[in-house]
């Protein structure tokens, strides 16, 4: 009886501390979620004034070179960038003769940052982003990213195709691309600009490289969309997506055509070739050599006239050839109806005609004779 209630405790406490592990698991498991999530609507608090009320110690500037092309625009939109500048106390400078653009902070800047935004704003203007959208970097939740792709091709037609590619037709894959990621993205020339969210601009980047890498933006696109969709589950959010996600194989496309012509090297032996044979071993050979002048140009003459011959023989057949007749079809005779055939013929249409008779149509009589006179003659001479 001792036996059976030590076990019976024992069995108690191991559910116990079972069931102790179970709940710290739990305790575990919620606490991770709610470190992975970020509350709805929650956003960091703006830098202030009063965060900062004594102001910076140093100066600092940054400056950048834009093209010449861009100068039309940026003095167009100019007064719009330092009113823009002007609300975080940042000082903007335009040099059209150098071609630059200088930010630097004021005695009346508080924000540390400001200057670093400002200096990613002149960038991107400077790589031919409109003022409306390069603006947003100055916001808070608001990053860019410029990527380089001018040294990621070596030859210069397969980096243009595959900048196009990364475009689209009528710039589709662009677009594709925006409403993933919720960056703006620009291409111009040798490089790539992007705005947006860090997150959104960690798939730009990835996109964009893999696209000169020669790997289509298509199938990146696709998984970004199908990432989104499993972003809406909350029981997805602490497995592992690999499942879903699509497994692309890389075809190895790029083999080495192999020649039409296929040289094989001769074995390698010591001697040179043996030298051709001239026209005088030959004669030498045959015996024309040791024949007479007059005897060697009958020779010659008797070969033009074979030649000769031949020529006239073929130029002949090529004129006969347009007096052969050609072979004509045999002609199909005619054969004529059976008897029996025209009377059934016949008997039909007697019987069509006594119906419309019947119902006063005004049909003329048909008769099996042929006639000769017409039938409004006959019914004059009836009459008379």
């Amino acid at each position: 009886g001792t036996t059976k209630m030590a076990s019976s405790t024992n069995e108690g406490s191991v559910s116990e501390t079972q069931s102790g592990k179970k709940s710290k698991k739990n305790t575990n498991q919620v606490d991770e979620s709610q470190l992975f999530t970020v509350p709805d609507g929650w956003k960091e608090p703006a830098f202030t004034k009063e965060d900062n009320p004594k102001g910076l110690l140093e100066e600092s500037s940054f400056a950048t070179l834009f093209p010449k092309y861009r100068e039309a625009y940026l003095k167009e939109c100019w007064p719009l960038v330092q009113k823009a500048l002007g609300d975080s106390h940042i000082k903007a400078t335009l040099d059209l003769i150098e071609g630059s653009i200088t930010v630097c902070t004021t005695k009346k800047t508080f924000d540390p940052y400001a200057v670093v935004r400002a200096r990613d704003l002149i960038k991107l203007l400077a790589r031919s982003v409109p003022f409306e959208q390069a603006v947003r970097i100055l916001e808070d939740d608001m990053a860019c990213d410029i990527i380089k792709i001018g040294t990621l091709v070596r030859t210069r037609e397969r980096f243009v195709k595959r900048r196009q590619r990364l475009i689209g037709p009528k710039g589709s894959t662009l677009k594709a691309l925006e409403l993933l990621t919720n960056c703006y993205v620009m291409v111009q020339g040798n490089t790539v600009s992007a705005l947006g969210p860090f997150n959104g601009l960690k798939e730009v980047r990835k996109v964009v490289l893999d696209t000169m890498k020669n790997i289509h933006p298509i199938y990146n696109i696709k998984t970004l969309m199908i990432k989104r969709e499993l972003s809406k589950d909350p029981e997805l959010r602490l497995q592992s997506w690999e499942r879903f996600l699509p497994n692309f194989r890389h075809k190895n496309l790029t083999k080495r055509k192999e020649p039409k012509k296929k040289t094989t090297k001769k074995e390698y032996t010591p001697f040179p070739p043996q030298q051709p044979e001239s026209q005088i071993d030959k004669e030498l050979a045959t015996g024309e050599f040791f024949l007479r002048e007059s005897v060697k140009k009958r020779k010659k003459m008797e070969e033009i006239k074979v030649k000769q011959a031949e020529a006239l023989t073929k130029r002949q057949e090529e004129r006969n050839r347009a007096f052969i007749p050609p072979k004509e079809k045999p002609v199909m005779k005619k054969t004529n109806k059976a008897p029996s055939e025209a009377k059934i013929d016949i008997e039909a249409i007697k019987a069509k005609v006594r119906k419309a008779k019947t119902k006063k149509l005004g049909a003329p009589s048909v008769n099996p004779v042929p006639q000769t006179t017409p039938a409004y003659d006959k019914k004059k001479k009836n009459k008379g």
